[in-house]
């Protein structure tokens, strides 16, 4: 089992052109749907409301094979309004709280029999929940593969400053980290994406992916750098287009059988060829999820389907 922990939520799709849409998101929710869908085994950790909006996050998940292992609590569901300009491009506003009581005390028990951990975005950034997350991840990091996609909102968080020591608390315990070029150049305004990328595989991560949107991904491991071009498509909009790349990341990164504390060493000698081999098969996801409205990843057949 695959775990995600972070925030899901319902983001409301507003368009000049169009009425609005309702679709089950948040970024962690959406990788771990993501990789149930590419045939790996996969369970989420969040919050929900006791509502309308909770109830669609849950049939969302079991309708993806994902277990939700994690009751409703009495406050809203959080939603997210994503407003499209003409190009399909997704600009956000938040209505949400974070908070976990009582994982602590369900720790072992979220990871027992987990070779791999994924978290990011406002989950390791907003209070109170950002802390236990931490926790969570600082007691797997021994023995189990973590994976982090900062995936920044600063209209939540607002200080970059901020933002950047949390970023970097996370990646120094990260194997695999993947962030945008605009997160990176909102965290780090003087130096480029691909030198904030070199300094967190400094820091000790194995693998580090940029993504470019159209111009493709980059990344950067011990034995090299590499790049694969997007493939060309037509876009609908990019509302989970990151999500999609992450979970076709971390699902070749298990077909790769990387994952794992176990193959820690053996992740950090990862060949330019293997790297390669990922950021062309996370490019494909992300390329056939902007072909469709909302965070909607594809299926481990229609990944062959397109080859």
């Amino acid at each position: 089992m695959l775990p995600g922990i972070g925030e899901t939520l319902i983001d409301e799709v507003v368009s000049d052109t169009a009425p609005m849409r309702a679709h089950v998101g948040g970024s962690p929710m959406n990788v771990a749907v993501g990789i149930a869908r590419l045939g790996h085994p996969a369970q989420f950790v969040g919050r929900y409301g006791d509502d309308d909006y909770g109830r669609l996050i849950q049939q969302h998940l079991r309708d993806n094979s994902v277990p939700f292992p994690v009751s409703p609590d009495s406050s809203p569901t959080s939603v997210a309004t994503a407003r499209l300009d003409p190009a399909g491009g997704a600009t956000y506003d938040f209505q949400l709280s974070w908070e976990l009581p009582g994982l602590a005390e369900r720790r072992q028990e979220l990871l027992d029999g987990t070779t791999l951990l994924h978290t990011g975005s406002i989950a390791t950034m907003l209070a109170p929940g950002a802390d236990d997350v931490l926790a969570l991840v600082t007691a797997a990091h021994p023995g189990i593969t973590i994976t982090y996609d900062p995936n920044c909102r600063p209209t939540i968080i607002r200080d970059p400053e901020f933002a950047r020591a949390q970023a970097e608390t996370f990646v120094a315990l990260a194997d695999v980290v993947k962030a945008s070029d605009e997160d990176l150049r909102w965290l780090y305004p003087d130096r480029s994406p691909e030198d904030t990328a070199r300094a967190w595989l400094e820091a000790g991560a194995a693998v580090v992916v940029v993504t470019c949107g159209s111009k493709g991904p980059w990344g950067v491991c011990r034995a090299g750098e590499s790049a694969a071009p997007a493939p060309s498509t037509s876009v609908v909009d990019s509302v989970g287009a990151g999500d999609s790349f992450m979970a076709a990341l971390i699902g070749s990164l298990v077909d790769l059988e990387l994952d794992g504390g176990q193959r820690r060493d053996e992740l950090r000698r990862i060949t330019l060829e293997q790297l390669t081999g990922m950021l062309q098969y996370a490019a494909k996801a992300a390329a056939i999820t902007v072909s469709r409205a909302g965070a909607d990843p594809p299926s481990r057949d229609e990944m062959i389907q397109t080859q």
